[in-house]
């Protein structure tokens, strides 16, 4: 493929659904968003309770990303995440016990308590952290696909970042090192509309896949809500990288349901309650499939409401868990720190 062909961006409608796909795996996405949602609504009931410590930015709305590309990679490749990133953790493997623990500042968190809500990692499944630097994990992202060229392994390295990061010229530095040295690199961003209370419209000029095709690199933009169409590119995606083909940047449109954060509550003055439920009604995630898989006349829609209860019941019992759970000894302070 030449470079020419590389940068042309190829719409949504163009990505074919892979046929290998069974109904089990649909059901097993399907899973991951309830999870997904299911985590998100305790975490703020948390927050709303004064048992958590500090802030969180749900995701709320944006389940089908974070799923549909993490299922398309395997174990041993890598992520990074960002300050909105319970649900590209959780997608990747992540525990729910020790997320809820990490939240709430216990031991048995994935960094022992002190990375919070913004700054889980969990290197075991190939998450190299989250980053509460808007862009910030860029580099990392880039600089785990050099490791991986440089040892000549198949894996492959995904940046998660929202519509804000195109603002950072760290993005575009480490995009156009990764298109020179053709590095395994998937560049996915999330265009929830919002730079925290700005719409994107005011903040990011011209094409948003144009800033990659600028560089050359393959860019393609899909319905964020639709986990089918996210997985089905993300997989060609994965492919192509593993083939030695280079990087690419993968558009998602979607939407934040709730604000930016769990305290920002009052958002009429800079979005509209019939946005809000238009995107509710109309675009949820876990109801597009649901009722896509229904009308194909492949799951009864009780299957549904039955994997919906059987994962609150499962993070209603990680969050009395981590509850429970001891707090870091005092002498821990000063332990995993540079200075």
């Amino acid at each position: 493929m030449s470079d020419t062909d590389a940068s042309k961006s190829t719409p949504a409608n163009d990505v074919e659904q892979p046929a290998t796909v069974d109904t089990e795996q649909w059901l097993h996405m399907y899973e991951q968003m309830c999870k997904i949602r299911a985590f998100e609504e305790n975490a703020n009931q948390l927050y709303l309770s004064a048992k958590m410590p500090g802030l969180t930015h749900m995701y709320i709305g944006e389940e089908a990303i974070a799923v549909g590309v993490c299922e398309a990679l395997r174990r041993d490749d890598y992520i990074t995440s960002t300050h909105r990133g319970h649900g590209h953790c959780l997608a990747k493997g992540a525990n729910l016990r020790r997320m809820f623990c990490e939240l709430l500042g216990k031991e048995e968190g994935y960094c022992r308590g002190k990375g919070g809500s913004m700054h889980i990692a969990d290197q075991e499944v190939g998450n190299l952290g989250a980053n509460a630097i808007v862009g910030g994990s860029a580099g990392i992202a880039t600089g785990a696909a050099m490791s991986i060229k440089m040892r000549g392994s198949d894996q492959v390295a995904v940046c998660f970042f929202g519509d804000g990061a195109l603002g950072q010229g760290l993005l575009y530095e480490s995009m156009n090192m990764a298109q020179l040295w053709k590095l395994p690199v998937i560049y996915v961003c999330e265009n929830n509309l919002y730079n925290q209370y700005t719409h994107q419209s005011e903040t990011t000029a011209g094409s948003m896949t144009g800033r990659a095709e600028a560089f050359g690199i393959h860019a393609v933009e899909v319905d964020g809500q639709d986990v089918q169409t996210v997985y089905a590119t993300m997989r060609e995606l994965a492919e192509r990288a593993r083939r030695g083909e280079g990087p690419a940047f993968l558009l998602c449109q979607t939407y934040r349901f709730y604000g930016h954060h769990v305290g920002d509550v009052n958002r009429d003055y800079y979005r509209a309650r019939e946005e809000e439920n238009h995107w509710r009604g109309n675009c949820d995630p876990l109801k597009l499939l649901a009722t896509t898989l229904t009308t194909q006349k492949l799951v009864e829609a009780y299957v549904f409401e039955q994997i919906e209860q059987e994962v609150r019941t499962e993070v209603e019992a990680a969050v009395e868990y981590a509850l429970a759970a001891p707090y870091p000894a005092a002498e821990e302070v000063t332990q995993h720190v540079y200075a």
